[in-house]
């Protein structure tokens, strides 16, 4: 069963977010405050797919919980809800490990089409294939049977969104990809969003990855059109 965790503490949002997901063949399991979602995950052993998480709540805002989950877990989906426009609240949520964000107001169609997308990166991440391939450039191995990769031997702890983005360019090794082609491949062709979450990821993954992330060797940028992985 496809379980998903909603934390809303608007009611009336909460209500509508958990009667479409229903609808949507999802379990839904749903809370009010951060506080609740952390101790739900925790009683449940983690055992969700994914989790709706709304960003301006009172105690423990979303931030917060969405730090701590992806401490617990990469390969939870997490979505964000923020009924702020801005930017930065984007930007915060995926560096700290989200997958995708979703402004207010928001329609059953878009809500169950992220959700669906996420759902599926999730589910990649169980498949297990029957001979163990892996992909390889300079000092990382990715391994495609466990969805991990490796720099010199050592794990490098990914979401299934970044796995997915290194799994691509390893895949189109020296190719420019532009943002829009990195956007349709990792997160489909039916996205909402903009490609600003590519940026973000790609900056998140130089992070873990690069021996200088404001100098990198391996991810490059081609100004103006997208990202390149550079293999000497």
């Amino acid at each position: 069963m496809k379980r998903i965790l909603v934390c809303e503490d608007e009611d009336a949002i909460r209500d509508f977010v958990v009667i479409n997901l229903k609808r949507a063949g999802y379990d839904v399991t749903d809370v009010n405050c951060g506080e609740d979602a952390l101790r739900k995950f925790v009683e449940e052993k983690g055992n969700f797919d994914i989790i709706l998480l709304d960003i301006m709540m009172p105690g423990i805002d979303g931030f917060t919980v969405c730090k701590k989950l992806r401490e617990k877990s990469s390969t939870l989906g997490i979505i964000m809800l923020t009924a702020k426009a801005q930017e930065m609240d984007k930007v915060s949520g995926l560096m700290i490990g989200a997958d995708d964000y979703i402004t207010k107001p928001f329609s059953p169609s878009e809500l169950t089409a992220r959700v669906d997308a996420i759902y599926r990166r999730v589910c990649m991440s169980f498949i297990k294939e029957e001979q163990t391939t892996s992909l390889e450039s300079g000092p990382f191995v990715l391994n495609l049977k466990s969805r991990t990769v490796t720099k010199n031997g050592v794990p490098i702890d990914l979401t299934q969104v970044e796995y997915q983005i290194m799994e691509y360019f390893l895949n189109n090794k020296n190719t420019a990809l532009d943002r829009s082609s990195i956007l349709t491949h990792i997160w489909g062709e039916s996205y909402f969003g903009d490609d600003k979450i590519v940026d973000v990821n790609i900056r998140r993954i130089r992070m873990k990855i690069e021996d200088e992330p404001s100098n990198p060797k391996y991810i490059m940028t081609i100004w103006g059109y997208g990202y390149k992985w550079n293999e000497k």
